[in-house]
């Protein structure tokens, strides 16, 4: 006979046991999603200020797309690039290491000879042999691509790339190869044209299932900025030249000699082109089904390009097609070049479904060379032992939980203008950070001789969190901190100094 089972019991036992299985197995699907291979996808755009979308703040400049991407993942207040310009961060991007310890004392060819050495293990050469289809598009700016490393010597299968800038026509930029052949020219605007190589890529990848890495490096909004009309028309109101006055631009001022306030719609209108191309790049990696398995970060190389004498210079150069540049760095200090707070915090954006919870803000320290040990933690690939790898996997960082640091984020000043003295060298310590200046170069001395050989001989301590603007010393108030972190500083720079190679042209 069957046991008569209480009829108000089993209902209750019933749905305990169906929401306790439904949970599990809940669990064990965000695990196998967690577990996967995520496709990588990291957008960077070149001389984009922190300051300069509408998600960060800007009050005019339109950025729909990726305000709407923002809302689909994390958005980093304290992401920088690891350089303060662009061939030092797009070193460390690919191998993890602060610029100085790959050679990038400046950009590429300057001294002379510097490159990407091909002894370096970059991201790509990783993911390539991980069994992910790896393509480069953009700009590459390590080195000449016949004689020194173009992409597909640092692993990527594919790429469209131009070797520096695009400088005979943003319409026409007839710079770019593709895997070794000139391409001739191309008559569309350079983010079109590097996002159309992208999307026809992934769409014509043979094997459609195996997970992909794509790095798509824009030139805008670098110099020459030059919009379709379409776009610089939108800002072609007086208002926004009446109210430029709201706008920072890192402590640096504007041109005093000329009025170039009407120049500004050019910028702005360059960044709403770049929103439009990285808008279509993102439609095209959803409409492929990849939105749910790939991890997608929008970044920039550097702070804002300034058009004017860089500050606390004796020099003055002239460089009227600067006058276009309007990007700012928000609140901070800095431009381009500066190893203040202005010239490489950047915007930083990550989606990554079932990782990054939609719609967040995040405060953690993210930095330029964490992106490839990020990476490779997220798709089971072991960090090289043989050298020094400066980043860390900021997964925690993206949920707002803090990172350790074995190895403290610092960045550098380009030493091609080594007659600017200007800080030489920033460390952060949670909100403080400690600038050295390099005592001076020597006349008779390469700019690789005088990195590898120099020492920090003045320091100057700050706090961000209460001094954005850098203006408060606080060297003599807190002098613990002071002389624990210059100690530190002069350490970490005396073994990157050891890692350093010596370009051995004049």
């Amino acid at each position: 006979m069957m046991k008569r089972i209480p009829a108000f019991r089993t209902p209750l036992k019933m749905i305990s046991r169906i929401l306790k299985t439904a949970s599990l197995l809940a669990g064990l699907c965000q695990f196998a999603h967690a577990a996967a291979q995520p496709n990588v996808v990291i957008f960077l755009a070149d001389d984009l200020g922190y300051g300069d979308l509408g998600c960060y703040g800007h009050p005019y400049v339109q950025t729909p797309h990726i305000d709407a991407f923002a809302d689909e993942g994390v958005r980093l207040t304290d992401c920088h690039s690891a350089g303060t310009v662009c061939s030092p961060s797009r070193a460390s991007l690919l191998t993890g290491r602060t610029p100085y310890r790959v050679g990038f004392y400046s950009i590429a060819g300057q001294p002379k000879g510097s490159h990407l050495l091909k002894k370096e293990i970059t991201l790509a050469k990783l993911l390539q042999a991980k069994g992910y289809d790896t393509c480069f598009v953009g700009k590459w700016h390590l080195g000449h691509f016949d004689t020194e490393a173009n992409p597909g010597d640092h692993g990527f299968d594919h790429w469209f790339a131009t070797e520096a800038n695009a400088f005979d026509g943003p319409e026409s930029p007839g710079k770019f190869v593709r895997n070794g052949e000139k391409v001739g020219e191309i008559n569309e605007w350079y983010c079109d044209a590097i996002v159309k190589e992208a999307t026809d890529w992934l769409a014509a990848r043979p094997d459609q299932d195996k997970p992909f890495f794509l790095l798509v490096c824009s030139h805008e909004p670098h110099t020459p900025i030059h919009p379709p009309e379409s776009y610089s028309d939108r800002y072609d109101d007086k208002r926004i030249d009446d109210q430029e006055v709201g706008i920072g631009y890192g402590q640096v001022h504007r041109p005093l000699e000329r009025d170039i306030s009407g120049n500004k719609k050019y910028f702005y209108g360059t960044v709403t082109q770049l929103d439009d191309a990285f808008g279509r790049l993102v439609k095209a990696i959803d409409d492929q089904g990849h939105k749910d398995d790939s991890m997608v970060v929008f970044t920039s190389d550097n702070g804002p390009e300034t058009p004017v004498t860089v500050e606390e210079s004796n020099n003055e150069w002239e460089d009227p097609i600067r006058d276009r540049c309007f990007g700012t760095p928000g609140a901070w200090r800095g431009m381009k070049r500066y190893v203040y707070e202005g010239g490489h915090r950047v915007p930083g954006i990550v989606r990554w479904p079932g990782t990054v919870k939609a719609g967040t803000l995040s405060s953690e320290l993210v930095n330029g060379t964490d992106w490839m040990p990020t990476v490779c933690a997220a798709t089971g690939i072991p960090l090289p032992d043989d050298r020094v790898i400066d980043g860390v996997d900021i997964v925690d960082a993206l949920a707002g939980k803090p990172v350790e640091r074995p190895v403290p984020a610092c960045w550098t000043f380009p030493v091609l203008y080594d007659t600017l003295y200007l800080p030489s060298m920033a460390m952060r310590e949670g909100s403080q950070v400690l600038v050295g200046w390099f005592a001076k170069k020597q006349p008779d001395q390469s700019s690789s001789e005088w990195v590898l050989s120099t020492r920090l001989d003045r320091f100057a301590l700050y706090d961000l969190s209460v001094d954005r603007s850098q203006s408060y010393e606080l060297s003599a108030k807190r002098p613990e901190d002071f002389e624990r972190m210059k100690a530190k500083m002069v350490e970490l720079f005396k073994g990157i100094q050891k890692d350093g190679p010596e370009w051995k042209q004049k």
